[in-house]
């Protein structure tokens, strides 16, 4: 007798389902069993806690009791959380693509009774409209061709099946010239939307990969073109309806061209990344804003979204008591209320707040009529009471719904941007916090040597993919030099050893998604394409690099060398997703290595001025007076002179003179990273 068994599972986003009528199965080898054992095809459910759009087609199709008979007369019925599973995820999603569909969540596939994809689509309505078909005859027509028309099934079958094994298989090494970076920056520039930031068009997501390799541009050959692509996305993002001005932190995208209205749910994955980028840009421009914006949203972490113990949960929901966004948006009613009339007039003016809305008539505070002209202090200093005041009236709303699961590649990427933007500004509660997360993962989420991707309430799931891996050892590099704790860099190296055990490639280099041992799915996918989250490949090439020069071990460089080569020809096919990719070949080609020699606390002043630098390049040594660096490196032998705290910078095989002053060093790296 089959049921719904959902109610035995951690994920939240399974646990929203597990009083569907529908017979839902978490994936495993449980689920797939049944279908061989019925001969029923799969429908495969892919979604997230805090995804919109999954929670309309649960409410439209998955609680209601005939959609789900024909669901249970007909299918095999496996629900599966992309964050917790994502290298399922990926492989059906790339399934999708391949049938010539747009990716996006709700992902549905039909698959056969071995899990192999034939069709597919994301959200299905429940009732034919504009000429689609309802989510019942998708079913029952389906469901009429498995059983009627094998053959269709078995060409589609087996045409997904090879395109996606050879997506893995296919190797396209090359040999990757210096000016990469740069040509494909230009190439990207004219993708840029000049009046509102971001990529041209709609919906918009801050797409962070793009607009670092731009602000790397910049830095490389000092041209406006560049830095104005990158600060008018970050100013309008900073400024519109995405972000949360009363609570911080960024949601996912934005559903127009302007910023304005996003699907509300905030991601983990998406504030660091923009934490780390503001946190670059900032360094160069010093705009209060981007501060501003870097502190709030570190304080929203902080006070919403760490767990008992340390852990950094993933997401918070877009929809609250079943309506999208309703815990964001205000009428003027609910403002003209709050404040006296003329604290009213101030924060409607701020905040684009009107009787009639600028959103499904009610109001999403936004500020981007002062996109272009930044607020003064003395302006923000009036809004802030006021701010305070409105997230105290917002906090007795119902809240949106909190997935408080853990997830180690969505940490490391917090832990990184949180130990590089505590070393920038100077806080040191920042660097703990980074410094809490990154024990929590190691010391909660590793068992017997083995990282793991998920944690909630207790119980692991899953062993890690190559991304929990490759973004928990650069967080542990970010760590070290932020701390300049040595522990950093032998756990980083333990993590690289993980990987290299059961994810490496050693027929076409790089690594696989998954462990070798992991369970068996259709095909293990090996790429360098970011996807919403950073690419493995590509993340490891930058550790590897740092690895190297950090300990000096030549071997860690040949592997970021061999990754390198293995994606080169990836360039020649889509620029588009290789973001990370190429950053990574920038900081091999042209690291910045700043030696200081003196105690942590003797050379704090140095450090501070080095990460106050924006150099994305930038490896960053401590070493007592007197201490060996590693064989090879450029500034071995060299110590403090006249007693004092000292930097080398050095580039390539060449360092700088002996800095003692601050002011020194800086026009050093500005000087280096120009060169």
């Amino acid at each position: 007798m089959s049921r719904n068994f959902l109610s035995e599972e951690t994920s939240p986003y399974l646990l929203q389902h597990k009083d569907n009528p529908v017979h839902w199965r978490p994936w495993g080898e449980a689920a797939l069993e049944a279908a061989r054992a019925t001969g029923k095809p799969i429908l495969l459910s892919v979604g997230y806690a805090a995804c919109h759009w999954c929670h309309v087609m649960a409410h439209e199709s998955f609680e209601d009791a005939g959609v789900a008979a024909v669901m249970n007369a007909h299918f095999v019925n496996i629900k599966v959380d992309r964050e917790e599973r994502p290298d399922i995820d990926a492989i059906y999603m790339s399934a999708l693509h391949l049938l010539g569909q747009q990716g996006g969540w709700p992902l549905t596939m039909f698959l056969t009774p071995d899990g192999e994809p034939f069709w597919g689509g994301t959200y299905f309505p429940k009732e034919p409209n504009y000429g689609r078909p309802g989510f019942i005859q998708v079913l029952e027509e389906v469901a009429r061709i498995f059983r009627e028309e094998p053959d269709k099934i078995d060409k589609n079958r087996t045409a997904l099946v090879t395109a996606l094994a050879e997506q893995s298989a296919t190797a396209r090494p090359g040999e990757p010239t210096e000016q990469v970076p740069l040509i494909v920056a230009e190439k990207l520039l004219p993708m840029m939307d000049g009046e509102n930031g971001g990529i041209k068009g709609a919906p918009k997501f801050p797409q962070v990969p793009i607009l670092t390799l731009l602000w790397r541009a910049h830095l490389a050959t000092g041209r406006a073109d560049f830095s104005q692509a990158v600060t008018r996305a970050l100013d309008h993002m900073s400024e519109g309806g995405i972000y949360d001005h009363l609570g911080g932190g960024y949601a996912r995208y934005s559903v127009d061209e302007f910023w304005l209205a996003p699907h509300f749910e905030k991601m983990l994955y998406d504030n660091a990344a923009l934490i780390d980028l503001l946190t670059t840009v900032w360094q160069e421009t010093r705009k209060p804003l981007y501060e501003r914006r870097i502190r709030e949203t570190i304080e929203w972490i902080a006070r919403e979204m760490v767990v008992e113990g340390g852990g950094i949960a993933a997401s918070l929901d877009a929809d609250s008591e079943g309506v999208e966004g309703k815990f964001y948006v205000w009428s003027e009613a609910e403002i003209d209320n709050l404040f006296t009339p003329a604290e009213a007039e101030l924060f409607k003016a701020a905040y684009n707040v009107s009787a009639e809305g600028n959103w499904e008539e009610t109001n999403i505070l936004n500020r981007l009529a002062r996109a272009d002209l930044p607020l003064t202090a003395e302006e923000e200093a009036a809004l802030d009471p006021l701010k305070a005041r409105a997230f105290v009236e917002r906090d007795l709303r119902v809240h949106p719904g909190f997935d408080d699961k853990v997830l180690s590649d969505w940490n490391g990427m917090a832990i990184a941007a949180l130990a590089r933007a505590g070393a920038a500004f100077g806080e040191a509660e920042w660097i703990g916090m980074a410094a809490s997360a990154f024990r929590f993962v190691m010391e909660t989420m590793r068992v017997d040597g083995r990282l793991h991707h998920a944690w909630r309430e207790g119980r692991l799931q899953h062993i890690a993919m190559a991304d929990d891996l490759a973004n928990m050892a650069g967080a542990a590099l970010a760590l070290n030099e932020a701390t300049g704790d040595g522990a950093y860099v032998e756990a980083a190296e333990s993590l690289v050893a993980e990987l290299d055990a059961h994810y490496r490639d050693g027929t076409n280099g790089g690594y696989f998604f998954t462990a070798g041992d992991a369970p068996a799915l259709i095909v293990r996918r090996r790429t360098v394409a970011d996807d919403a989250t950073p690419a493995a490949n590509g993340t490891m090439l930058a550790v590897l690099a740092r690895l190297s020069l950090t300990t000096g071990k030549a071997s860690y460089m040949g592997r970021a060398d061999e990754i390198i080569r293995a994606f080169a020809g990836e360039l020649q096919q889509n620029i588009f997703p290789l973001g990370t990719y190429i950053a990574s070949f920038e900081t091999r080609l042209r690291p910045v290595q700043i030696v200081l020699v003196g105690t942590h606390e003797e050379t704090a002043p140095l450090a501070r001025t080095a990460f106050g630098v924006s150099l994305p390049n930038r490896v960053l040594m401590r070493v007592a007076d007197g201490e060996a660096l590693p064989d090879g490196h450029p500034a071995r032998g060299k110590g403090k002179i006249d007693g004092k705290p000292t930097a080398y910078v050095c580039a390539g095989e060449t360092c700088s003179l002996p800095l003692t002053e601050a002011d020194a060093l800086t026009a050093e790296l500005v000087r280096v990273r120009a060169a």
